[in-house]
């Protein structure tokens, strides 16, 4: 059993605090995902956890040890970069056996290691190759390989896909996912790609400036953001985020410019309240009757259409299924389904829907 506990983590470099008292709770065999924008501090925090990083103040728990003044040799983990920090001399079995060599394992033992990574990771016609012989994505696997040959209780990924291609990047991805459903191997992986999030996480842990924004699964976050970061963090294209004012004289009602439109479940508001409405792309329809917006961009994408469109200063986008052709500076009307509209305190940013 290996499960991953953080409590209360902060980190400082000098006067300044990068890591704000940060708690995340990891089951055994868990897949969790640390995302967010560049600066955000789960690089800092996937180092702290490694060992790489010394731990200001709080308590990080992997299985049943405290690991806080473990050097990362005695964490049993392992590691797999950005940089695949291979060594360009040595063959594919040698990099993945390096460090069962430096433990100074039996070498059937490091042999069949070697032999179960490639076999798992389709290394076996690679093995004899040096670094320079091999495409990008066969160096990560590489990489993989030798963090499974030494069969840790934590595997910590960070940003592995970011130096890959946009179509390597996509079966790198499902590679990664089948890898850890055969291994069933507690996980860490961060990201600041929140497609990869969503597409591989069991749990995600989103952050900004250092602090923990929510935690929840790929589509809880999906489907019920906590504030107004969250909702336009997760999601591509990002929700539509128009500025508003409660009306209460006929249900509650959130009035855009001359526009009222309804809303579902809602905490308590006031009459004249200044709310966000959040609205994400696919929930936007082209109608007869709603926000009044003039198209900027049509972009075809093959199974779908982006329509960009401006709603005075605020930029809208509907994603449709139809293949409109609506042509720049057109006039077209906007319908939000009321049963997916998300509604934010405008000075907060938290959810009130």
């Amino acid at each position: 059993m290996t499960e991953v506990t953080i409590r209360d983590i902060y980190k400082k470099y000098g006067l300044v605090e990068v890591i704000h008292g940060v708690d995340i709770d990891i089951a055994d065999g868990e897949f969790v995902v640390l995302v967010g924008p560049s600066g955000c501090g789960k690089s800092t925090l996937l180092r702290m956890i490694a060992g790489l990083e010394d731990i200001t103040a709080g308590v990080i728990q992997i299985g049943d040890k405290v690991v806080n003044n473990l050097p990362p040799a005695q964490r049993d983990i392992a590691m797999v970069f950005q940089n695949y920090a291979l060594y360009p001399h040595k063959t594919v079995a040698a990099n993945m056996a390096f460090s069962l060599h430096m433990r100074k394992m039996d070498k059937q033992e490091i042999k069949n290691r070697v032999d179960r990574a490639a076999e798992i990771l389709g290394l076996e016609p690679y093995l004899g190759r040096y670094p320079r012989a091999l495409s990008g994505g066969q160096r990560q696997r590489v990489a993989m390989g030798r963090a499974i040959v030494r069969d840790p209780q934590l595997f910590l990924f960070d940003e592995p896909l970011s130096n890959l291609d946009a179509k390597l990047r996509v079966q790198m991805r499902s590679e990664i996912r089948e890898l850890h459903q055969r291994l069933s191997t507690t996980t860490v992986y961060v990201t600041h790609d929140q497609i990869e999030a969503m597409t591989m996480a069991d749990k995600i842990v989103v952050m900004q400036d250092g602090n923990i924004e929510q935690i929840g699964s790929p589509l809880d976050l999906y489907d019920y953001p906590n504030n107004t970061f969250v909702a336009s963090f997760i999601g591509s294209p990002s929700m539509n985020m128009i500025d508003g004012v409660v009306r209460t004289g006929n249900g509650i009602e959130v009035e855009i410019g001359d526009t009222r439109l309804p809303v579902g479940d809602i905490k308590e508001v006031k009459d004249g309240q200044r709310v966000i409405y959040g609205v994400r792309p696919e929930h936007l329809q082209i109608s007869d009757t709603g926000l009044k917006a003039k198209v900027s961009l049509v972009e075809p994408t093959g199974s779908e259409t982006h329509i960009i469109s401006r709603l005075e200063n605020t930029e809208l986008v509907v994603v449709s299924r139809q293949r409109h052709a609506f042509q720049s500076g057109e006039e077209v009307y906007l319908n939000p389904m009321a049963e997916f509209v998300h509604v934010f305190n405008a000075e907060s940013g938290d959810r009130l829907s």
